[in-house]
């Protein structure tokens, strides 16, 4: 059996956040979220990792992180090369923003050729999640059909300003029929609002999210390609300095013209995450908290 592989979106430049939060320690030995993730993904079954990164950022992950996960998995690399686009298109000059975790998915092919989960790097997401998708990944999937680890809206939220989530509906067998990107989404009173054009609405209370937690096998390269080139063609003209493609989005095409089909499973764990600075604190409590209830070591990969 091939064993799948986890993979990390870890190129973002972190613009909100100040700084490259990919790798900023939260935990009580400065351990990043993505030392973490990993952690939690090698105890449900993962052997292997690759990292996708701006190819300048290699030697200070090396330095920082796979030096010493290495002695437990295998760890790979992925570039997100900004001039790595379809032929005939032309940088804008002065772009310096990355095209998108559409893009940054794209740089996997020829490098990962076995079902894989791919996650955000600053986004925690629980041990349990990693073994749902793990199961999924070794006893069901199959080339265009695929999963997502779902989150409750509400629960995905920050305090310290608006977010942008991938909101789902699913069929009453549990696949995906519909995801769209929603932004400016605050929490009120213990619930999830959104901005539609000045207007603020809510959002159900069980309303799930995409949180950039899927498995996929390598068949979505092919898909996405495609979708990734229509995109670029059309932003190029539309909003050349700052358009950019995010995996829900291409995922929620690919569902509505029936190319892929998509599980949604569920976690019991509950997500948390650094969109902002001012997030970091409660996260370094919440990671302070489960070392001392031993669900994970005070030194990572002692």
């Amino acid at each position: 059996m091939t064993k799948p592989v986890l993979v990390i979106l870890a190129a973002g430049m972190g613009s909100r956040y100040g700084g490259m939060k990919q790798i900023d320690g939260v935990g009580s030995h400065g351990e990043p979220i993505i030392d973490f993730s990993i952690y939690d993904a090698h105890r449900a079954g993962f052997e292997k990792v690759v990292l996708i990164i701006k190819r300048e950022h290699e030697d200070l992950f090396r330095k920082c992180l796979t030096d010493k996960v290495s002695k437990y998995m295998e760890v790979g690399f992925a570039y997100q090369d900004m001039d790595n686009i379809p032929a005939g298109i032309a940088i804008p000059e002065g772009r310096v923003k990355p095209w998108g975790t559409t893009h940054a998915l794209l740089a996997c092919k020829g490098v990962v050729n076995e079902p894989f989960a791919i996650i955000n790097a600053d986004d925690f997401y629980g041990s349990d999640a990693y073994k749902v998708l793990y199961q999924y990944l070794t006893s069901e999937i199959s080339d265009h059909h695929y999963a997502m680890v779902g989150y409750p809206c509400r629960n995905t939220l920050t305090d310290n300003g608006t977010v942008t989530r991938g909101l789902c509906r699913t069929d009453e067998n549990g696949y995906l029929t519909h995801i769209e990107e929603i932004q400016k989404i605050a929490s009120k009173d213990g619930k999830a609002i959104y901005d539609d054009c000045g207007t603020w609405k809510d959002i159900a209370d069980d309303a799930l999210v995409s949180m950039n937690f899927w498995g996929f096998t390598p068949s979505i390269f092919d898909e996405c390609e495609e979708v990734f080139d229509q995109f670029i063609r059309k932003g190029i003209e539309e909003n050349p300095m700052k358009c950019e493609h995010v995996i829900p989005t291409a995922v929620g095409q690919l569902v509505n013209e029936k190319k892929c089909s998509v599980k949604m499973l569920s976690s019991k764990d509950q997500w948390f995450g650094v969109t902002y600075k001012e997030d970091k604190p409660l996260v370094v409590e919440r990671i302070a908290e489960m070392k001392v209830k031993g669900l994970y070591p005070d030194v990572l990969w002692d």
